[in-house]
């Protein structure tokens, strides 16, 4: 069988690959196209273009970029119309994706969603369209069923594949000690965007921590000059690329961007601060849309505040120093951080979200 996946950002790359796999042992006939990058690539996908090309975040970044995100529409349907596959399988990626769903839906190719949009957080109204396009829906947050059920929309929880992915690198031989000095692990992101606007105030509390050397977790997509000019002012900072997991291993605290990073570090056990900072205009936008009370993933599935969220103008040299001093001083918020961190692993499935929904895919080609 056929099967044409996209994924738009790293977090998609990484689930893609694994999926991948699992889509190689039950269907060993199975030929993917993609739309990914690395990992995907090497798990057997031939990945035409790379997510690097596809990564744009906010409202303001958006719209810039408009033309080219038309202009990669239309390249995908060509690609998808020329080669023809079986099925369509959709991670995460809302913006582009739900519109390759509603065009492959008219085309009659049928489509599976793996990683649901957060339609929970913003735009709930878009419940009603994704059951029109998506044949199947599987999901890896355990509150997303019930809120899909709202809707009378049958979907299928197959629990979260970080599960798998933070087992396999805890399994990993260990790497040798990147420090002398215990490790602050910092995770800015992976779009230069956000990089610019929140590393500097993440960078700006190393100077009070002598004792402690700041890694900076570098992704593939950020180059080594674009984070000296950050880095270099700092002599306890440096940097890791293409390491993220091996230095979370090695850490003792995090500061990390909103997004999938926040619920890695908490699976790996490292006590962290949440930061976000965006343009003020997405901010203004973001802020009267997204109707959740939490921004990362820890606090909203733990339904409660696990870790400390540091949001656009709270995001201050002040406000994180604070914050991370507590972390690293503080013996009963540290226990709590940690106790409330087990309670996360259990609710997020067996770590065999890849074996389940690779299985779900295959049944939706063979009309099982």
């Amino acid at each position: 069988m056929k099967y044409y996946i996209i994924a738009g950002e790293a977090s998609g790359d990484l689930h893609g690959s694994n999926l991948i796999l699992q889509l190689k042992q039950q269907d060993p006939s199975a030929d993917i196209r993609s739309w990914g990058g690395d990992l995907m690539q090497q798990a057997g996908a031939n990945v035409v273009k790379h997510y690097k090309e596809l990564a744009f975040m906010g409202f303001v970044e958006v719209i810039m970029n408009l033309r080219t995100i038309l202009k990669n529409l239309e390249i995908c349907k060509e690609d998808i119309t020329a080669w023809k596959p079986d099925v369509i399988v959709l991670i995460d990626y809302p913006g582009f994706n739900l519109r390759i769903a509603e065009w492959a839906k008219q085309q009659g190719i049928k489509v599976v969603y793996y990683i649901s949009p957060q339609v929970w957080a913003w735009k709930e109204g878009r419940v009603k369209k994704i059951r029109e396009v998506v044949d199947k829906m599987l999901v890896i947050l355990p509150f997303e069923q019930d809120f899909y059920k709202k809707w009378n929309f049958e979907v299928t929880y197959v629990g979260h594949p970080l599960i798998e992915a933070v087992k396999a690198a805890q399994q990993a031989p260990p790497l040798p000690p990147f420090s002398d000095k215990p490790i602050i692990a910092l995770l800015p992101g992976s779009r230069k965007q956000e990089v610019t606007k929140k590393l500097p105030v993440m960078l700006s509390v190393a100077r009070y921590f002598p004792e402690y050397q700041f890694i900076v977790a570098q992704a593939p997509s950020l180059d080594d000059a674009f984070l000296r000019q950050y880095t270099d002012a700092y002599p306890n900072v440096s940097t890791v690329k293409n390491l993220t997991y091996p230095l979370l291993l090695q850490a003792t605290a995090a500061l990390v961007t909103s997004g999938t990073a926040t619920l890695e570090t908490a699976l790996f056990g490292v006590p962290e601060v949440v930061c976000y900072k965006g343009s003020p205009i997405s901010y203004f936008f973001a802020k009267r849309l997204i109707k959740v009370k939490y921004i990362s993933l820890v606090n909203l599935i733990m339904d409660k505040l696990v870790v400390k969220e540091l949001i656009q103008h709270d995001l201050t040299e002040e406000n994180l120093l604070k914050e991370l001093t507590l972390i690293l001083k503080d013996t009963a918020r540290h226990q709590q951080m940690k106790a409330d961190y087990a309670t996360l692993w259990t609710l997020l499935g067996d770590g065999t979200a890849s074996q389940k929904a690779a299985a779900e895919i295959v049944k939706v080609v063979s009309g099982k």
